[in-house]
């Protein structure tokens, strides 16, 4: 990760508002951004390579993942095109754990099956 900035993501980060006249980053709003990259989440080759590229080990990073939690209520749930593995990989990615096994072929293609014990059938 070329030029990090350190960036605090605590508890009073807030949600962006559902879609308005907010500013426009490169175009899309931050809405638009954050629900872009959290369907993403979705994919467990993209997780795989999120931690290859050692994303899922920087903790500004996994402070982003936790804030993104947002998205599991309401009113956002409603944009996910693919609400079950989004939601699912995303709480998968709180724990210490499945952030260090994504890296290996065989929980990536666990997760992309489904049978992922306790994941309550990621794929859809």
């Amino acid at each position: 990760m070329a030029g990090t900035q350190d960036i605090s993501m605590s508890d009073r980060q807030t949600p962006p508002p559902v879609p308005s006249s907010e500013p426009k980053f490169g175009g899309f709003t931050r809405f638009e951004v954050e629900l872009e990259f959290v369907q993403s989440l979705a994919s467990p080759l993209y997780l795989n390579h999120l931690a290859s590229l050692k994303y899922l080990e920087n903790p500004a990073f996994v402070a982003y993942l936790s804030y993104l939690q947002y998205w599991s209520q309401p009113p956002y749930t409603k944009y996910l095109t693919y609400p079950g593995p989004t939601l699912k990989n995303l709480e998968l990615l709180q724990q210490e754990r499945f952030r260090a096994d994504i890296l290996g072929p065989d929980t990536v293609a666990v997760v992309d099956g489904g049978g992922c014990e306790g994941c309550g059938g990621v794929a859809e």
